[in-house]
């Protein structure tokens, strides 16, 4: 029997391209770009709630989108720019924000090296959404078989460090926390102010994340998800999905069904199923 994750309730009410308040002194407009890896659409955050302003995860290369941000944005001034890594659903227009506004870009790093990926290595399905719930695919994204891809162009003008504090806006004071696992670079943001963490795609509010190769480090991935369990924030604010209000059990059954799925594979293997599409088939089949 798997390990229960207690998702939250899902995001049926939300308007692809609204600027909404969702707690004091923060906004998020969503991204019209749902699949099974962005869930309802990417969530860019603006922190601030006055004239002056940082923005996280500006998001994908869409012209909707980055019109949306325009609007939200329009009379106010942009004092930072911050990107959790350098998937093309995060990163890409940090390039154009920064030109429009010259705020500064704040980040680990650009992406890690990357290698060419083993030739037998299927693309996989992203993990399962809750119980019960639609598939996002429904909701007009590409029929495709999905698979996230990089921006490798991006390289901040601040690379932070793991504990770092900065000030990218006034009366906002954020921390580093790195959380790679997911991808090398992966940034978690803490607003000091608020007791939050802003976690990316490291902790999501719909499913568990993506953890592949070549970039994408399981051992990582665990190590990261204790160094979040350990902060105690009072809230987790993913790019995608609701906030995580409780996160202390929220966490505890996260690393638990990550746990739980390396038993499945130890056991496949000791049953013989020694290969990833074979294990796919057996672990995921009622995906």
């Amino acid at each position: 029997m798997s390990v229960q994750i207690p998702f939250v309730a899902p995001l049926d009410d939300i308007v692809h391209g609204t600027c909404e308040p969702v707690a004091e002194g923060l906004e998020r407009v969503i991204a019209p770009n749902p699949s099974p890896f962005t869930y309802r659409g990417t969530g860019t955050y603006i922190l601030g709630g006055g004239s002056e302003v940082v923005v996280i995860d500006p998001g994908p290369e869409l012209t909707a989108h980055r019109d949306a941000l325009a609007a939200a944005l329009n009379g106010r001034r942009v004092t930072g720019i911050v990107v959790t890594h350098c998937h093309s659903d995060h990163s890409p227009l940090a390039a154009w924000l920064r030109s429009e506004t010259g705020a500064v870009t704040f980040a680990i790093g650009p992406h890690g090296a990357v290698d060419e990926e083993p030739e037998d290595l299927p693309e996989l399905a992203p993990p399962p959404a809750p119980v019960a719930e639609e598939s996002p695919t429904s909701s007009g994204s590409s029929p495709e078989e999905p698979k996230e891809t990089l921006d490798l162009a991006f390289s901040p003008d601040v690379a932070v460090t793991h504990g770092e504090a900065f000030v990218p806006g006034p009366g906002i004071t954020l921390t580093a926390v790195h959380t790679p696992g997911h991808t090398s670079n992966h940034l978690c943001v803490a607003w000091k102010e608020h007791r939050a963490l802003f976690t990316g795609d490291h902790v999501m509010g719909w499913s568990t994340t993506v953890v592949s190769p070549p970039d994408g480090d399981m051992a990582a991935y665990i190590r990261s998800l204790d160094v979040v369990a350990g902060r105690r924030d009072e809230v987790l604010w993913p790019t995608h999905g609701r906030p995580i209000t409780d996160p202390a059990p929220f966490l505890e059954a996260y690393r638990a069904h990550r746990l739980d799925r390396e038993a499945q594979v130890l056991g496949c293997v000791r049953e013989g199923v020694d290969t990833v599409v074979e294990m796919v088939r057996h672990l995921y089949r009622d995906v």
